[in-house]
């Protein structure tokens, strides 16, 4: 016969090597003591927990010929023939592969048959919630109903996504995780029985990677078994075949990243990562050492909840009084972030970079617990010194020495003469050309004129015949703008003065209809209708 995978080989075939579930086991058993079995049943729960497993037993159970308080004997031929798989009263259906409406109807049609052997026709419908919303429908009135001699086992790691007609008909049991503590003596009595010696520190770390699920124990263990093949199965071992990081590891991680310093906490990557370590696993491995640093720090108790050794917990100790548990759980939230993501990505290493400096800069985030940190590392600056101003010292120098630097004469620009004023209003148009706005469009419509007064320098009036510029001549600011390009051009200063056209000196404009301002403003005759 050929090697069996020790999940097999080591699957319980009665109610008391079922490990975890006690809760389900008791109800199980004491149902069939009493004779008061259900006609359809609905396990759910996380992967590898035994939901398989409890309903093969149940399914020896119902039909053996001896049962012994409630278990199988598994001696009977009806027990041996369930257990070799050639029995016809226990019919396994994949649920992911016969989903649709044509397999549910064979199931209703052969339920009409009564078993050959035994009391108990029984059908284990694993993964249901794959079937599809017509194989529901199909298997309803025969789940409700069912020949007394038909039991349905249905078992699920989605119950949420089982129709609510379906749920009502069943009696439902809900599989736990299994403990750590649970799962390391069961691998303990597992390498006993196949002759192999392991570390008890290795046994703890293989039952708490397996998170709950005894199958995934198995399999893990089996990996390192076939590693270190003949040899002792060590802690430093397991880590190696497993690709996990040390306690330790995180502990110096840690500390670089409460101290900011992004560097040493890639260095520290770095290294993680040239020892061939799986990076998923160690952002769960890092999330799962901040929980129970987090446990210590929040909880009186916290150290007898923590698995851990005692050299690791003084080191948790020391990072306690170091940071906060506000900031701590930032750095969780950040984390569990990443795990979610890294699970398909490809550039696993750039997520985990990205995630350690967002932990050393908490500037790089807006949330209320990275503002927390970086009150913090303010306050960690303030302390050391980083923001206390010293006063700068200067050389004593005696007075006489000291000699402050002439202001420089200003040449001011010449007067412009009667001439310059001319050539000014000859090039009106091209000198007010670099101006924008609608100063410029008032000016482009102006008129510029000069006079010269006795004993006095020319200057040079521009009159606005638009009524709108009213609000630019008021402006002194104005002025000095056209002043300082004037002179820019021509190189003399100029004085100048705005003013508006007298047109209206005959009447007050307040006197004038908005007929007469309108015909006055656009140079066209324009006839206005009533």
């Amino acid at each position: 016969m050929g090697y069996t995978a020790l999940y097999r080989k080591f699957r319980p075939n009665n109610f008391t090597d079922v490990k975890g579930q006690e809760h389900i086991v008791t109800t199980l058993t004491n149902q069939l003591k009493n004779d008061r079995v259900g006609h359809a049943y609905l396990f759910c729960g996380t992967r590898g927990t035994g939901k398989t497993s409890v309903a093969k037993i149940l399914a020896r159970a119902v039909n053996c010929q001896h049962p012994a308080d409630g278990s199988p004997c598994n001696q009977c031929e009806n027990c041996r023939e369930i257990l070799s798989g050639t029995s016809l009263n226990v019919i396994e259906i994949d649920a992911a592969s016969n989903n649709g409406v044509d397999n549910i109807r064979e199931i209703r049609d052969e339920v009409a048959y009564r078993p050959t052997k035994g009391r108990y026709k029984v059908y284990i419908i694993d993964e249901v919630h794959m079937l599809s919303a017509g194989a529901f429908n199909a298997l309803l009135k025969t789940l409700e109903e069912p020949p007394s001699y038909v039991i349905f086992i249905l078992a699920t790691t989605e119950a949420h996504k089982i129709p609510i007609t379906i749920l009502s008909r069943c009696q439902r049991y809900d599989f736990r995780r299994i403990s750590t503590d649970t799962i390391s003596a069961r691998l303990s009595q597992l390498l006993e029985a196949e002759g192999e010696k392991a570390e008890e520190k290795a046994v703890q770390y293989i039952a708490k990677a397996a998170d709950g699920s005894m199958r995934d124990a198995l399999s893990l263990l089996e990996r390192c078994i076939a590693f270190y093949m003949g040899e002792t199965l060590t802690y430093d071992k397991v880590m190696d075949v497993l690709g996990a990081v040390d306690t330790e590891i995180f502990s110096k991680l840690l500390r670089r990243v409460i101290d900011g310093d992004v560097t040493e906490s890639i260095h520290i990557l770095e290294e993680i990562i040239y020892q061939g370590k799986e990076l998923g696993q160690f952002v769960n491995d890092f999330i799962w050492y901040m929980r129970n640093l987090l446990l210590i720090m929040t909880s009186p108790q916290g150290e007898e909840i923590v698995d851990m050794s005692s050299h690791m917990l003084s080191f948790l100790r020391e990072e306690s009084k170091l940071i906060s548990p506000e900031i701590l759980m930032r750095y969780i939230r950040i984390f569990s972030e990443l795990s979610n993501q890294i699970r398909y990505e490809t550039q696993k290493r750039v997520l985990v970079e990205i995630a350690l400096i967002k932990l050393c800069r908490p500037a790089t985030e807006t949330n209320l617990d990275s503002v927390l940190d970086r009150i913090r590392v303010l306050e960690k600056q303030m302390e050391e010194g980083a923001f206390v101003s010293r006063p700068v010292s200067l050389p004593p120098q005696p007075p006489s020495e000291i000699s402050l630097p002439e202001p420089e004469e200003i040449e001011k620009p010449q007067r412009a003469a009667p001439e310059d004023l001319q050539k000014v209003m000859e090039n009106w148009s091209a000198i007010i050309a670099e101006m924008t706005g609608g100063f410029k469009e008032m000016l482009l419509r102006s008129v510029p004129k000069y006079s010269i007064a006795e004993d006095q320098e020319p200057v040079l009036y521009v009159e606005f015949q638009n009524y709108l510029a009213e609000a630019y001549v008021k402006k002194p600011e104005r002025k000095q703008e056209l002043e300082a390009l004037i002179a820019e051009k021509i190189g003399k200063s100029v004085q100048v003065e705005m003013l508006m056209e007298n047109r209206h000196q005959h009447k007050d404009l307040a006197e004038l209809s908005v007929d007469d301002i309108i015909k006055e403003e656009i140079h066209m005759d324009v006839e206005i209708e009533d």
